[in-house]
């Protein structure tokens, strides 16, 4: 684990940082909601966690407008952790490689960038992300934001084998090196602690000084709508319940969280699954986009679910 510096991880006189992956279930469309728990000047909260870290947008809105003197993000996806990582400590060299790939990529033809894309995630799927060594682990970055760019819908969906196994999406010019966000967002996470693994490692961490984050894997709104894996592991009701004890944990430290899932009253309106685990907590529905979905009319408004250990009046 990276030593933590003393320095504040901080809104300063930087340029603002924004996500630099597409991700599926990201929350910036539900930023503004979520702003309204942010107890760092309430309750004088100094440390944040994030244990399901994904595409970061809250993490990077934090860093944005919020003083937190210490930061922890974790994952249990390998791939998105090394990411963070090479960010952070080889950013350069990432960069580099990021620039080859859009020079080589934006001009070819559609055909000859699908042939492309394929043998850049065949050799993304080669490569490891805990290889000793470091080009190797720099190159498998490299690949899985050159391929979340150019993807279909910015998915990450792994088989049963650990293979990443999205097709092409279709867009004219991907961006897919932004060296200037890349390179502050590298300033910004040196003072962060990124841990590859299960949410149960930040407990360590956690204490009555933090705001902790859990976004999780969704729970399925219909047996037909679990449309990606995120890892070779389903996040299956068990896995619900495993967390909610966890969350009850968090909650007896003294710490402040919230999390935000699916809402299955969207789909069956007396099932209170997420209404009896929590049921000890604050619990809001909010209204957000239904974006996954490969049939334009299974898009829309639905609600989502917040809850929280503390009530949300905003700063």
């Amino acid at each position: 684990m990276k030593t933590i510096s003393t320095n504040s991880v901080m809104a300063d006189t930087k340029r603002d940082v924004k996500p630099f992956l597409k991700w599926a279930g990201g929350k910036g469309q539900l930023l503004d909601e979520i702003r309204e728990y942010y107890p760092f000047k309430r309750y004088g909260i100094k440390k944040y966690a994030e244990p399901f870290v994904g595409g970061g947008a809250v993490l990077f809105d934090i860093v944005n407008t919020q003083q937190v003197k210490e930061i922890y993000i974790s994952d249990v996806n390998r791939d998105l952790i090394n990411v963070y990582t090479c960010v952070r400590d080889y950013s350069e060299m990432l960069i580099r490689l990021l620039q080859s790939l859009q020079n080589e990529f934006h001009p070819l033809a559609t055909e000859d960038r699908k042939l492309y894309y394929m043998i850049k995630r065949n050799t993304f799927n080669r490569l490891f992300s805990d290889s000793d060594n470091k080009m190797e682990r720099v190159e498998k970055a490299a690949l899985f934001i050159f391929l979340n760019r150019t993807c279909f819908n910015g998915l990450y969906r792994v088989n049963r084998k650990g293979e990443y196994n999205v097709p092409m999406g279709a867009y004219k010019m991907p961006i897919i090196c932004d060296a200037e966000n890349l390179s502050e967002i590298a300033k910004r996470l040196q003072t962060v602690t990124i841990v590859s693994g299960g949410y149960e490692k930040a407990e360590s961490f956690i204490d009555a000084s933090t705001f902790v984050y859990f976004d999780p894997p969704y729970r399925p709104l219909t047996a037909t709508s679990n449309f990606t894996s995120y890892t070779e592991n389903e996040f299956d009701d068990e896995a619900q319940r495993a967390l909610g004890e966890f969350i009850h944990r968090v909650h007896r430290k003294g710490a402040k969280f919230l999390l935000s899932n699916s809402d299955p009253k969207n789909s069956d309106e007396n099932d209170e699954f997420f209404d009896e685990l929590y049921r000890m907590y604050f619990i809001r529905r909010v209204k957000a986009h239904r974006m996954i979905n490969s049939k334009g009319n299974g898009r829309g408004k639905i609600t989502e679910l917040l809850i929280s250990n503390f009530e949300p009046y905003g700063e």
